[in-house]
């Protein structure tokens, strides 16, 4: 069992505690719904976070480290490694934890029940059996059914604009199908597993090597659908609690690279409103179907809009989406005082299945926010020699350019620190940007990469041999 990498928590006296399990990427979140928790029970509220995120330093309150992969690399390459972590195995090696289970224990011999807060809800976490325990957020074994791509296409094509699509159920009948659908899908085959996120899983497929290269023989069930040359990939963020009742928080443009590698988002949408409508409208059916299957609390749906303008549904991700807390600040600057948050919406979906009274949508952006996101993902290990000192204050940037303070401002994020080994997939830092013009946004996603950039090593050819081993 792995131990715990860095702890620096310290309980307050007369201060309830909830627990956030997931990527340090979401910590802001837990703010919005501290103040929340604290308004609705009248009392105080604070948070520990428990992520898998291995870094230089923390700039963080109340925080558990815990990686099941990180003293393995330690040992093998003699540095310290940051690698990402599978929310399945993070939340299998959380529940399992004897230090946090202590930790519970102490918890709840001061306060009679603990939240759980997590960036996605799935089965393996299991502390919620624990007597006193339940998580805030959608049911986990409903949202593991409605995450599958093979399940949303077969329940989805009759009530949205769904891709032509085929399921397979197994390789064997994804190289037959794949090879036959090749002869009249001119412009490629979109191919991935059933369960699949920011493009891990999935392939522009032009041939069946190209198929061959990137599953190998894996014999499981996939999902094949005509890729459709397009420029748009709008995603809107959603709380559902009930069938009425589906909440927009608001609609960016996904940044896709390569055809299926998700790198950041973009906000307002470049999309006419005509588009923007539909795409709401959509948005609530499918909400509207997430709450006929059970599921309550935040949801994003993504789309491509093709060079004719039309709309085409390619998933649900019956989770938080990348640009909740972006969304969060955004609400904040746009809506009335004291509208409610989308933490405070998602608490109230999961625990009334209804919003609160005084719940607001936002139809326009009054304040001329625009802001954008760049994931710096390494898609070779590279190591580090700087770092950039950490910075949690993305939503105060956000107040001081909404209310003209700042004409326009980006931050980077979630620095791994210096001297580390970052390994494939993981990400060495994330960038927001934020202004009142989309040149502003640019010019800060293009500095925030400049700046990345200086901190990475440039390794010799014996090097970049030696960190080829690193994949997870």
């Amino acid at each position: 069992m792995p131990d715990i990498y860095f702890s620096n928590f310290q309980l307050e006296e007369d201060t309830q505690y909830f627990l956030y399990i997931g990527e340090l990427k979401n910590y802001s979140l837990n703010t919005f719904l501290k103040e929340a928790l604290s308004r609705i029970f009248s009392r105080k509220f604070d948070f520990i976070s428990i992520v898998p995120d291995v870094f230089e330093q923390y700039n963080y309150d109340n925080l558990i480290v815990i990686n099941p992969h990180a003293k393995n690399f330690e040992c093998q390459y003699g540095a310290d490694v940051c690698c990402r972590v599978s929310s399945e195995d993070f939340a299998t090696v959380v529940s399992k934890n004897r230090q946090i289970c202590t930790l519970i224990k102490r918890l709840l011999s001061r306060q009679e029940n603990i939240y759980i807060y997590m960036y996605e809800s799935v089965p393996e976490m299991t502390l919620d059996e624990i007597t006193g325990i339940s998580i805030l957020g959608p049911d986990k074994n409903i949202a593991r059914r409605l995450n599958s791509k093979i399940y949303q296409y077969q329940h989805l094509k009759d009530i949205l604009p769904v891709v032509d699509f085929r399921i397979c159920h197994g390789f064997d009948s994804l190289i037959q199908t794949a090879q036959e659908l090749c002869k009249s899908w001119r412009n490629g085959l979109f191919v991935c597993r059933e369960y699949s996120a920011a493009g891990v899983n999935s392939i522009i497929a032009h041939s069946i090597d190209d198929i061959k290269d990137k599953f190998g023989a894996l014999d499981e069930p996939y999902l094949i659908s005509r890729f459709i040359p397009h420029e748009q990939d709008p995603t809107v963020l959603a709380v559902v609690a009930g069938e009425e009742d589906v909440y927009i928080a608001g609609i960016a443009d996904q940044r896709i690279e390569q055809g299926t590698r998700f790198t950041g988002s973009l906000f307002p949408s470049v999309l006419d409103g005509k588009t923007i409508k539909n795409l709401r409208e959509y948005t609530q059916i499918a909400g509207r179907w997430l709450a006929q299957k059970g599921y309550r609390g935040i949801f994003g749906c993504d789309f491509l809009v093709d060079d004719n303008n039309d709309i085409y549904f390619l998933e649900i991700n019956a989770r938080k989406q990348g640009t909740t807390l972006e969304f969060c600040c955004t609400l904040e600057q746009s809506l009335p005082p004291g509208s409610p948050m989308l933490p405070e919406l998602e608490f109230y979906a999961v625990t009334e299945g209804l919003f609160p009274a005084n719940t607001v949508e936002m139809k326009s952006n009054p304040k001329n926010l625009h802001w954008g996101t760049y994931n710096y993902k390494v898609h070779d290990p590279v190591q580090t020699d700087g770092y950039i000192p950490q910075s949690a204050q993305e939503r105060e940037a956000f107040k001081k350019v909404a209310e003209g303070r700042l004409k326009k401002d980006f931050l980077i994020l979630e620095h791994t620190g210096c001297d580390f080994i970052v390994a494939q997939g993981a990400f060495i830092a994330r960038i927001v940007a934020l202004g009142h013009s989309p040149v502003d946004v640019q010019q800060g996603l293009n500095q925030g990469r400049k700046t990345i950039d200086l901190t990475i090593k440039k390794k010799d050819p014996e090097e970049h041999h030696e960190l080829q081993g690193i994949t997870k």
